[in-house]
Order: C-alpha cells, then structure tokens, then sequence
C-alpha cells in the first residue's frame, strides 16, 4: 500500500540529505547511497527499484555533469536534448568506410538528426514534477537522483498505486526505458529487475561508496499489456540472442548512378560468409551521433557506409541492418570488413560523453550470440575496437578511424562477456596483458571539445607509453600517423602510443615498477601495476633477418590469383618489426581477398594464398608474412637462482 510519511519520517530524510546534519556526521564518500534513501522516502519509491534503476543507466556515476549521446544528465540518465548537443559520425573524418583500394575511395558525410522523441526529454518532466531548476538536475548528483524518483512515481501513478514492493513496478520501469514498444521496454525492466537480484557494489567516478544489496523478486509483468505500447517490429532476417529486443531496420541493397553519371551500387556487399569466408572479427564502434542518426545514414542507398547493427544508449535496443552473411562497409580495410561483424554503438568517443550499462549488457550478449555462431576467440585479437584496426595501405593510416574512444570500459566489458583479463602467466613470463585499474587510471587527454583544453578527468582502459621509464618521458612515434617522425602527443585521438585493456604484449625491459614491452619497433614504457603477468605465443624474424614487413591486409600473392582477376598490391605499412624484438600472435591466417566489386554477386570470388601472422603490433593489429618469422610459446625469463638453506 501507499506510505504515508509521518514527521519523524520526514526529518530523517531530511538528516540523510545532510541538510540539517553537521557535515562531518556521516562519511562524505556515502552521500550518493543516502540520496538515494532520502530521494525514495520523498516521492514513496522502493529504495533498491531505484538504485538498481541507476546502475543500469549510469551505474551510479554522475559524469562530472555530461551528458551521454542520448541526452541524458546525472545517475538516472534524466535527458534533454534541447541543452546536450550532437555532432556528426565518426565516418565524417575522411576515412573510407568500405577500404577496398580496388575501388574508388568514398567518403560519407554528415546527415542532420531529429531530437524530437519525447524519451530524449524527461529532463524536463523532472523539473516540473520536482521544482528543481534544470541547471540542477543535470550538474547536482542529488537532485537528479530525486528527479528521477518523481519521474518513476509519475509513472507508476499513470499505472496503479504507489507499493512498497518493487514487484508492483515493472510497468513503471518499462516505461522509464522510453521505449515505445513492448518487446525493449520488457527487456529493459527485466534488466533492471535482474540487477536487484544480483546486487552490486562498486566506487563510483568521483569516489562515492555505493552498494545494492541482493533481492529476490518476481515482477508482475501482466501491466504490460495494458502500457498502449506498439508490437516490435521484427522479421525472420533477425539474427539476435532471445533475452534482447532486436529488430530489423535493412540497409538498401541497389543500383544508383554517382555525381558523375556513372553506374554502382551500394550499400554493402553480398556474401554467403561462413560458406565462403570465415568470420574472424566483431568490430565495436560509436557513431558519434545519435541511434536516430545512424539508422538514418544506414537506410540511405547512396550514402557509402554500413554495419550489421545499432545499439541504443538509454535501453541498449538492438537494430540489425545488414545479415552477418553479407559483408558491410564500415571499417575501413577490406580485409576485414570481409571477415567482420561491424557494431556501432549510440554514444562519442571524445565530447565528455559516456555508455550506459544497459548497452554495454545488450551489446555483450549480442556479442556473445555471434561469437558462438561464428567461432569467434572472446580475446582483444579477434573483439576488436574500430581503433585497433590497421590501416589497408600506408597512405590510409592518417584517416583511420579511433573509435570507440579511450573511454570505452574494455575491462568490464569482457567481464560481461564472460571473459576477463586474468593473470594467467607468471612474474617471470615474458609477455603481459594490459590491465590498468579502470577508477584510478585517469590520463590527461586533451583535445574531447574539440580545442586544445585538458579534457575533464575520467576513468580509461587506456595506458599511455613513455619513451623511458618516468612519467615525463616523452611519448612514442608512429611514422604511420606522422610520417615526418614528430612524437606522438596527449590529444584524445592520438593512439600513436597508447595500449588498451585486454591488449597482449612482449616484454623488452623491465626497471624498478616499470615494465617496457615492444611497440611500433619501439620499447614502450609503462607501470607494471597497469599490467598482469600472461600466456602467449611470441614472434620474431627468422635468424638472418634483420627486418620484416608489416602489412595492413593478409593478401595473396600474385600467383595465387586466377586467370582474369587482376591481383591487389601486397603493399607493406611503412612499420618493421626488426631483430631482437618480439609481438605477440593474434592468429595464424591464410591469405584472402574477397572481389566484390559488382553488383551481382554471381561475379564475386575469394582468392587465397600464403599464411599470414596476425600481431599486435601497436594500439592496432598487423600482420607478418608465416614465411618471415619464427613462433614460441610462453618464452619466458628464468627464475633468479636461490641459494639452499
């Protein structure tokens, strides 16, 4: 039934918002849990619905006041579209989507978006429901928190009475998603109801203690039939795990003339991949922009870029454009646009922005569902960013996309997958995955507003590499990004030394609590306490060889090519991996090129040749001629001698 608040009630919610309280009286670091317990008092929402609410949405963080892609402010994600602003997408940065050097370069361009949806503008609602400026609900952790418990009472009063029990309230934390149909506002409040079974305690970005005690609980779910809420649109080409809301939104497939009269096609390619090709690699993007805006770009015949699927911030709603068969245009190297499954995610990589939990869990099931189907490694070889992709030639690497950004959870991302980066080698094994702490490691990027200016300080999976073992050593050179040799810098963008989590390498030198491994023909320079010792298979020049081509792309050699196929260009990247120096495989490949460049795909053949080595060479993979290079597993440093007691 409906508490009703008695005055003693009253002042202790007025103690828990250490309104009256002295400020040394309770520990500063729980001030959010007991906003929290004040906010659910005052509008008469079970305290735990709306904590487990915030996890899935902000995981309790505030964000220093940002907003993410979806326009949404503080721990309860309230948004307004009106005040955060949307940029264009990361393929508007002179990268050529598709990156098949056989055809001529495309470059998309920005397309404007609708912000009209009313779930982009609850922040506003908020305010009138509470009285609160809404200055202060998108900058005050607090008053966002009780924005966001009158937001869900408003909702659970349009439905039924208020309750004590949190299972009274599925229909109100559906309709919190902002989905509009029954299948993603089910999925979303199911979610949310699976985050008060499991419980959860973490330290949130700027340092408050939070903690969600476990409870089981069985929601009413029947509220959903009478919400008005539409049938999601799905068809048979869908190809989703079963516990996510996905639905088919296609990319065209068709014929068109260019600027210049002249006939092609668009936008992506047909295959009958695994048949014909394997699928090594899940690609994870951002769009820079919004979910509208991408499925508005993907629905356009002439716009030269698509991915397999979207996922939306605020639910982590799943749209499917392109069949996992057919390959899209979106990483751009052909290579591995022809062997991947491209995601973009709803978010920016850069603009003080942030992922919500709710698309990191969809977007880890999702990966999961196609990891199994395609035999895909769960590892940082084969679940790749967009960043970590090579350029196809020398001349592409400038333009190469760094998405999804150093601000993408890498580390808790694979946890949902089920695979976390364990210390799985010893002290004295030669090779180390990079895992720095995700609430303490804080790099000084510059450049997120698009000047010169410190970016705001906010967690990264991000490592940044020193020339020496010291923190104001410069950084490192890729020739790849500055062919002129100038030194990489602290721009968000600038990946020309930087590791990322779950990213495997071999150790060159070790001094004092600093530990450097093999980068870009370089040692890199980092903490040993950002890294954990691991496993893994090392490779180098063959005895004789002093250096050995990088590539951007395992292609065959010409001789592999059939009569009336022109061969591609094996065309090394301007890095060499030199004697002396060790990688770490990522996989042993045959070489592959798919031509396809016709619209009907009767005329599309794969040619393959010689093996390749995959390595992870810098922030991004390449890959070494199997004829080059010689192959060790766990080559390892002896343990120091002790003598006998």
């Amino acid at each position: 039934m409906h508490r009703r608040r008695t005055l003693a009630v009253a002042v202790v919610a007025l103690a828990a918002l250490a309104i009256t309280a002295p400020a040394t009286a309770q520990p500063a670091e729980e001030k959010r849990q007991r906003a929290f317990a004040a906010a659910a008092d005052e509008f008469d929402v079970p305290a735990d619905l709306l904590m487990a609410l915030s996890y899935l949405e902000s995981r309790w963080d505030a964000n220093a006041g940002a907003p993410s892609v979806s326009a949404g402010y503080g721990p309860m994600h309230l948004t307004d579209a009106a005040t955060a602003t949307a940029g264009g997408t990361h393929h508007d940065h002179g990268e050529d989507p598709r990156g098949d050097t056989a055809r001529p370069e495309l470059k998309p361009t920005h397309q404007d978006v609708d912000i009209s949806a009313p779930a982009l503008h609850t922040l506003p609602r908020a305010a009138e429901l509470t009285g609160i400026a809404p200055e202060t609900l998108r900058s005050d952790p607090a008053a966002n928190i009780r924005g966001g418990a009158a937001l869900l009472a408003h909702y659970q009063r349009e439905l039924g009475p208020l309750s004590d029990d949190p299972a009274d309230w599925y229909g109100a934390v559906a309709r919190y998603s902002g989905a509009t149909d029954t299948r993603t506002a089910e999925v979303f409040a199911d979610e949310v109801y699976g985050v008060l079974r499991q419980g959860f305690a973490r330290t949130t970005d700027d340092g408050q203690k939070m903690r969600l005690k476990a409870r089981s609980v069985e929601p009413d779910k029947s509220v959903l039939n009478r919400m008005g809420l539409t049938q999601t649109a799905t068809a048979a080409a869908v190809e989703c795990p079963s516990d996510v809301a996905c639905q088919w939104v296609g990319a065209p497939y068709g014929q068109f003339n260019d600027s210049n009269g002249n006939p092609t096609y668009g936008n992506h390619d047909k295959s009958n991949r695994p048949t014909n090709q394997k699928v090594d690699y899940i690609v994870i993007h951002d769009v820079e922009g919004s979910y509208a805006g991408a499925l508005s770009s993907v629905q356009t015949l002439t716009r030269p870029a698509s991915w397999h699927y979207t996922l939306r911030s605020n639910d982590g709603h799943i749209a499917q454009h392109v069949a996992t068969k057919d390959v899209g245009w979106h990483a751009g190297n052909w290579y591995v646009n022809s062997k991947a499954i491209g995601l973009e995610h709803e978010g920016f990589a850069a603009q003080g922005t942030w992922y919500t939990e709710a698309m990191y869990r969809t977007s880890a099931k999702l990966v999961k569902y196609l990891a199994a189907k395609y035999n895909v490694p769960l590892d940082r070889h084969h679940i790749v960013g967009h960043d970590n992709v090579p350029g196809p030639i020398a001349s592409r690497i400038p333009a190469m996309h760094w998405d999804p950004g150093p601000y993408w959870n890498w580390t808790h991302y694979f946890g949902l997958l089920g695979a976390p980066f364990t210390a799985d080698g010893t002290p004295y094994t030669n090779v180390v995955t990079i895992r720095p702490d995700w609430a303490t490691n804080k790099p000084r990027f510059t450049g997120c507003d698009g000047t010169s200016a410190a970016c705001p300080s906010r967690s990264s999976t991000s490592v940044v590499l020193r020339s020496a073992p010291r923190d104001d050593a410069p950084l490192l050179k890729d020739i790849g990004l500055r062919p002129n040799g100038a030194v990489s810098t602290m721009h968000v963008s600038d990946i020309g030394s930087r590791v990322d989590s779950g990213q495997k390498f071999a150790v060159a030198e070790r001094s004092g609590d600093w530990t450097a491994i093999w980068y870009l023909g370089q040692k890199g320079w980092l903490r040993t306490s950002q890294t954990v010792p691991s496993r893994g298979v090392q490779v180098w020049p063959k005895p004789g060889l002093t250096a050995v081509p990088v590539y951007g792309r395992a292609y065959p050699q010409a001789s592999a090519y059939p009569s009336g196929i022109t061969p591609e260009p094996v065309e090394a990247l301007p890095y060499r991996m030199l004697a002396g120096q060790k990688y770490i495989m990522g996989g042993d490949v045959a070489s592959e090129y798919f031509k396809a460049t016709t619209f009907d795909p009767a005329h599309h053949t794969v040619v393959r040749g010689e093996r390749y080595i995959q390595v992870q060479f810098g922030h991004r993979f390449g890959f070494v001629k199997a004829s080059d290079v010689s192959l060790r597993t766990d080559y390892v440093v002896p343990e120091p001698t002790r003598p006998r007691r």
